[in-house]
């Protein structure tokens, strides 16, 4: 795979063991909380801003909104403070992403090269413990980024370039464990980042909080939703215009493989139950930030062809 923009930034765990670290905190999820203390020996905090006034490194570990929250505290709180991120599982990139999605009511959504951490921790095992669907979700993740950096009207022709081979890639992996994704994952990331997204982040960043908010136990979350929306996005892009078509051309991206996995992260069940919420919602999906990037104008009327999607013949 090629090498990242942040690639020096990497560490592997034993980078990271022999480190001098000085005094050092763990902020991590519950899930991998007690593994990481054992293996680290340095004491563990529940938040970042619970973070001693001697502190020298704060190490957090987890998913994208944890590392998120850790990244704004030392940006706007504390910019000397040295953060190593490790993430649990692919997909977000926020181990070394320039932005931080903090969760509310509504996503407020940061940008700065001074959100990156100093370090990341590649650490595989952290993902054997995860359950097959969530493995499934972060491949999407990655797959929407990589996907909507491609297609964004602000790529540059290297980011198309980068873009069409990492995915070329990534149809090669499974759609399961695999250590690969997570470097996989930084790239999309950082791809994303320096182009922009498209209507797939419209659609997850406007149900995320409803649809967390009226099924907490239900796991709604970005990466899950990113899954969802890949193949119908993909669908009406390439319904509306022959840009797509005409850019996987360009830039040797194997579109039918885009196609396969697409169809391989689809869940109809999600699907109804996602579009249940964004149809009353349309306006807001359609008007989205990230929606108004997509590579194809999202226009009022376009909500038909989501309706449409599972009876009209053109999700296959």
């Amino acid at each position: 795979m090629q090498k990242h923009e942040q690639w020096d930034r990497r560490w592997e765990l034993a980078d990271l063991k022999s480190a001098t670290l000085g005094r050092a905190y763990l902020c991590a999820t519950a899930s991998v909380r007690a593994r990481i203390a054992e293996r680290l020996e340095i004491s563990t905090i529940e938040v970042p801003e619970a973070v001693p006034n001697d502190a020298e490194t704060l190490v957090v570990a987890g998913g994208g909104t944890t590392i998120d929250r850790s990244k704004y505290f030392r940006m706007t709180q504390w910019p000397a403070l040295r953060l190593i991120a490790i993430p649990s599982l692919w997909g977000s990139g926020a181990e070394v992403s320039p932005v931080a999605v903090l969760r509310g009511e509504k996503k407020d959504i940061h940008f700065s090269d001074d959100l990156i951490p100093d370090q990341y921790v590649v650490w595989p095992d952290l993902a054997r413990s995860a359950p097959p669907n969530l493995l499934r979700f972060a491949c999407g993740d990655v797959w929407a980024h990589a996907l909507e950096a491609f297609c964004s009207p602000l790529a540059t022709e290297a980011i198309r370039r980068h873009a069409a081979e990492l995915m070329n890639e990534l149809a090669a992996f499974p759609v399961g464990l695999d250590e690969r994704w997570f470097d996989a994952g930084g790239a999309a990331c950082l791809l994303q980042a320096r182009s922009s997204v498209g209507l797939i982040h419209g659609f997850a960043h406007v149900l995320e909080p409803i649809l967390r908010k009226a099924d907490p136990g239900g796991n709604w979350g970005h990466a899950r939703l990113c899954s969802t929306f890949i193949l119908p996005v993909l669908n009406f892009n390439l319904s509306r215009s022959p840009k797509v078509e005409s850019l996987a051309a360009e830039y040797r991206l194997k579109l039918d493989a885009v196609h396969a996995v697409a169809r391989s992260l689809f869940s109809e069940a999600d699907y109804v139950t996602a579009m249940a919420v964004a149809e009353p919602i349309w306006d807001t999906v359609a008007r989205d930030r990230c929606s108004r990037t997509n590579c194809i104008l999202v226009r009022r009327d376009s909500l038909v062809f989501f309706q449409q999607f599972l009876t009209s013949g053109v999700r296959a």
